[in-house]
């Protein structure tokens, strides 16, 4: 990797990761596209690590709030906040099982123009969808466990590139009748546990495997990707009551025409 490429790939993956435009769609095009190198195991694992802890920065009350009422509720007292603590958890298991079974068939599979082209506009279509059609009253306080496990569902959907885990999380919940914002902070809480288990599983690969790291490049990764992200945070926030989904869904729609054109002139 040059320099170019790691500051390009961070911005990338601190502004992709919560907006709903999929982040592994984008961390592949730059090699699928301008022909650069694969960035490594350990650079993924740098940027998620800087996603992750700009997420849990930026919700650092939220969180402390909800961890401290899960530990309570361990010991029979029940809040609304330790219900949510928990309903991200069982949001979390489809994923990491979809995860575990079908990792290495999404490997093969998966990475291609052609279906990340597909994924974008499908998906991006049922966001605009789900934006438009459905009442959207409900807070995260209305969570229920039922809603929680079909969020998490929809989740484990997102491990084909091109989905988007926020794009498909923030779907399911805007058909379920929960509000733009509740919608998106689920998702954002969401985030936490799943990107800390893929980093994990990736930290145990990476500790196992035997080659250079550049790790000055892996830790500009991780500062200007948590830098970036937290920043996407708080205007997604902002601008989402005001112009709703249509801008993301938009521009997934000229990404993926863009990237069937690329597609069939390189396979014609």
């Amino acid at each position: 990797m040059e320099w170019l490429h790691v500051y390009v790939l961070a911005v990338i993956q601190g502004l992709s990761e919560f907006l709903p435009v999929s982040s592994s769609a984008h961390l592949i095009l730059p090699s699928q596209l301008l022909g650069w190198p694969d960035q490594g195991l350990a650079f993924d694992v740098g940027v998620h690590l800087g996603t992750l802890i700009a997420v849990v920065y930026y919700f650092r009350r939220d969180v402390q709030i909800m961890l401290v009422a899960f530990f309570k509720s361990l010991t029979g007292q029940k809040s609304v906040d330790g219900c949510t603590a928990w309903f991200i958890l069982a949001a979390t298991v489809p994923a990491i099982g979809a995860g575990l079974m079908f990792h290495s068939l999404i490997d093969i599979y998966g990475r291609s123009l052609l279906v990340i082209a597909a994924t974008t506009m499908i998906f991006g279509a049922l966001l605009w969808y789900a934006d438009n059609k459905f009442q959207m009253q409900k807070k995260i306080e209305n969570l229920t466990l039922r809603h929680s496990v079909y969020i998490g569902m929809a989740q484990a959907v997102s491990l084909i590139p091109g989905t988007s885990r926020s794009g498909i999380t923030m779907t399911a919940a805007l058909m379920l009748g929960y509000s733009r914002e509740a919608a998106a902070k689920f998702s954002f809480f969401l985030s936490i546990p799943v990107i800390l288990a893929a980093g994990s599983y990736k930290g145990i690969e990476l500790a196992t495997a035997d080659f250079a790291v550049h790790w000055g490049m892996v830790l500009t990764g991780v500062i200007v990707s948590a830098l970036v992200a937290i920043g996407c945070i708080h205007l997604f926030l902002i601008w989402l009551e005001k112009v709703g989904m249509l801008p993301f869904v938009i521009y997934r729609m000229f990404l993926g025409l863009v990237l069937f054109a690329i597609y069939f002139a390189t396979t014609s």
